[in-house]
């Protein structure tokens, strides 16, 4: 049976999943987005990518005509019509259908798309034995351009870091802000261990606040290991004791060379391997469940 796509209000199979060609999201890159996850028929977080999903339409004046519940109703649905217990899904709101022009006031229904599919970001051996990353040239927007905290439709910054990632053959690429610190990387949140303290950049350095990379800093203090917030520059990115990546797609990755420099041992350390094993208990029992048809 083919992937079932939910498109303002009805479900079609993807291969006639359509918007408009006026759409301002594709136009312009108009709206906002949530990736989210499910495992063993629960939707990790569902209500905090939800309320960060209507925070970044907020932001940016686009009025979503459902109301939360409604919303993650919306991703449930989708998910049972497609039997899944186990997804990615992609949630869409963009400012809808208008003219050519840049004016959102002549887009008068904002499109609301809902898809669900599996997704692999990285092979298993990345995850035992580690990825190799670059720093790209590109710099995180400033916030007083698109502020990075809105999960906004026109990704364009985080994709030409990605392309210098391929260029270099690497899977992923850390972007710096444009003070020189270290912000995040084209889809993920950075943690570096020094002595035994996991540290990651603040809200204020020009990234996303993901909902996984919260999700790690509760385990982490559950754990009983110090998680400290604050600006860090390359150096101590290369001078880390370990370094792990944490995003709705890739979960917890473990990174052992960057730019060049191998990172502590080389291998995923102690703490890493305690956060990853962490967060994978942490996810068996914490979301929305589905309920799918036995």
């Amino acid at each position: 049976m083919s992937i079932q796509v939910y498109v303002n209000g009805e479900y079609f199979p993807k291969e006639e999943a359509r918007i408009s060609v006026f759409d301002h999201g594709f136009l312009y890159g108009d709206g906002v987005f949530e990736g989210i996850r499910a495992y063993d028929g629960r939707v990790f977080r569902l209500k905090e990518h939800i309320d960060r999903l209507y925070n970044g339409a907020r932001a940016i004046m686009l009025d979503i005509p459902l109301t939360k519940q409604q919303m993650i109703e919306v991703v449930l649905e989708t998910l049972r019509r497609n039997q899944l217990r186990d997804a990615y899904i992609r949630l869409v709101v963009s400012r809808g259908e208008g003219d050519l022009g840049l004016d959102p006031r002549k887009c008068h229904k904002p499109t609301i798309v809902c898809i669900t599919d599996k997704i692999v970001l990285y092979p298993d051996k990345m995850y035992e034995e580690g990825l190799e990353i670059i720093t790209a040239a590109t710099r995180r927007n400033p916030p007083e351009a698109v502020n990075p905290q809105m999960k906004s439709l026109n990704y364009l910054n985080n994709i030409m870091a990605k392309i210098e990632a391929n260029l270099a053959g690497v899977p992923e690429a850390l972007i710096l802000n444009v003070d020189n610190y270290v912000a995040e990387c084209t889809g993920d949140n950075i943690f570096i261990v020094k002595n035994g303290v996991i540290i990651t950049p603040p809200t204020y350095a020009g990234l996303l606040i993901g909902i996984t990379r919260n999700a790690i800093i509760e385990a982490a203090q559950n754990l009983g290991i110090k998680v400290e917030e604050k600006l860090f520059t390359r150096y101590e990115v290369y001078t880390a004791d370990e370094c792990f990546l944490s995003g709705t797609a890739a979960e917890a990755i473990p990174v052992v060379k960057v730019d060049g420099r191998v990172i502590g041992e080389g291998k995923p350390g102690p703490v890493t391997k305690q956060i990853l094993k962490a967060f994978k208990e942490l996810i068996k029992n914490d979301g929305e469940k589905i309920y799918l048809e036995e």
